[in-house]
């Protein structure tokens, strides 16, 4: 699960903050330097900061908080709030010393420790993120950031089952109690998707993204959900919409390349992998297989499968390049992919559209409706068992599926033309005729060339036997 946090901004509230800052500042009240009033008044520039730091003004906010940090250097509320601007500015390295001071001047000030947790699970530096998570935890109780950064931090570091399910458990108690956050419910939602509690899992992430759709660990996740499903339109959209959140946050670019990656645009899965500065493992891994495995050569690539016979990312490859010219030969490698990786979607979703273009639809029959049942919006899978199922002349099933496509893409014009055959071979000659004309008003002239030669000489036929009252209703 990609976790987007570089954005997040702690604002408590105005009153807590001044009532704090001004005891701290009537304590010093005693030190010769403040007796002049040459000096500005820190509490104000404070509070100037705040005010520019909620207009989202980080750069003017991060000069009050440090002049008043140069006036009155030990001020932990300023030392939070400008590690937090500089946060917002990309600024990490700097952050992570003002948040590191705001703990020195404040112990067990839960605020900058659970802010700091965050960005060290964002650089990798899972041990002391877990500990600082887990003592924020354990001094504030219900404090959902740090929830959901632990649960980030799990799920990168493949926490054993029994953690997971540990850590769900209390996510799920909070998410009972009053005004859980969407991003505690995404949390929720990539550990249960994670412990194969998909059903669970979706409905989680629906309630997170109820509460506020532009969550964007909510929107983090639902990328991940339909990435997992093979769902590419949907992670890619979400994905977009991260990047115009987050701009260049590296989690939100390596998500982007894994949603490229899969869907066999390497060139621009390269692209963003190039775009992050500091690349971890992971997205080095992923380089390198495009690297390797963006060839256009088959032979190239089964060269390689000779010393990696159970390389998945060079199956899925080969199925994809002989899916037409040698669909037997895409077969057996896309079957082979999907054996290596059965919980890879994509792989299964590749083979049952090779089963398909082999000829053998009964097989992808079985196997689409099954990836169906996990995956029941994957558009790719619909498409080719409404193939399937039109060829095996099973037209009542496929009307089914036709209807789905074009609820989905309502301007696909070649679904409304087997939608329409599927109603004449079904004698329901009005919801043919329908469909037929549907067709022809949304069909490219070049494109649907052959189609609309033959609607256009099915129709008066069909006109015909309309008007003598045959055929039957689509019920």
């Amino acid at each position: 699960m990609i976790r987007i946090f570089s954005q997040f901004q702690l604002f408590p509230s105005k009153r807590f903050f001044l009532m704090t800052v001004f005891l701290a500042l009537a304590f010093s009240i005693a030190a010769p330097a403040q007796e002049t009033g040459d000096d500005p008044d820190p509490l104000q520039l404070f509070n100037q900061g705040q005010e520019a730091h909620e207009k989202g003004d980080f750069e003017k906010a991060l000069k009050l908080y440090q002049q008043a940090i140069e006036v009155f250097p030990e001020f932990p509320e300023a030392e939070y709030q400008k590690g937090m601007a500089l946060l917002s500015l990309n600024r990490t390295d700097e952050a992570e010393k003002s948040l590191r001071r705001a703990m020195e001047l404040r112990e067990n000030w839960t605020l900058p420790m659970t802010s700091l947790g965050v960005l060290l699970v964002q650089k990798n530096e899972f041990a002391e993120a877990e500990s600082l998570l887990t003592k924020s935890i354990q001094l504030s109780g219900i404090n959902f950031l740090a929830y959901s950064a632990l649960t980030d931090l799990r799920i990168k570091t493949n926490a054993p089952p029994e953690k997971l399910r540990e850590l769900l458990t209390k996510i799920q108690y909070l998410t009972t109690k009053a005004n859980p956050t969407a991003s505690l419910w995404a949390s929720r939602a990539a550990l249960e998707r994670k412990l194969g509690d998909k059903r669970s899992a979706k409905i989680s992430l629906n309630r997170a993204l109820e509460i506020d759709p532009y969550d964007k660990l909510g929107l983090a996740e639902r990328a991940e959900t339909a990435l997992s499903e093979g769902d590419y339109s949907t992670a890619l959209k979400d994905v977009r919409t991260l990047l115009q959140m987050t701009s260049g946050s590296p989690h939100s670019e390596f998500l982007l390349a894994r949603v490229y990656a899969a869907t066999g645009d390497f060139e621009q899965s390269l692209a963003a992998l190039k775009s992050i500065p500091d690349p971890t493992p992971e997205m080095l891994t992923l380089r390198d297989k495009i690297v390797a495995n963006s060839s256009e050569d088959p032979a190239q690539l089964e060269k390689q499968l000779e010393t990696d016979e159970k390389n998945a990312v060079i199956l899925g490859r080969l199925c994809v390049l002989f899916r037409k010219e040698n669909p037997t030969k895409a077969l057996d490698y896309c079957r082979r992919a999907y054996e290596a990786e059965p919980d890879n979607l994509s792989h299964a979703v590749g083979y049952g559209a090779a089963l398909v273009q082999a000829q053998q639809f009964p097989g992808a029959v079985n196997l689409l409706r099954r990836i169906l049942e996990i995956a029941p919006d994957n558009f790719t899978a619909h498409a080719n068992l409404a193939t399937a199922l039109f060829q095996l002349k099973r037209f009542e099933e496929a009307k089914t599926e036709y209807l789905w496509i074009i609820q989905h893409q309502p301007d696909l014009a070649i679904a409304y033309y087997f939608l329409a055959i599927s109603h004449d071979s079904l004698e329901e000659y009005l919801d043919a005729m329908a469909n037929y004309q549907q067709f022809l008003r949304v069909a490219d002239e070049e494109q649907n060339k052959l189609e609309i030669e033959k609607v256009n000489l099915r129709l008066p036929g069909l006109q015909r036997l309309i008007k003598q009252g045959k055929g039957k209703k689509d019920e």
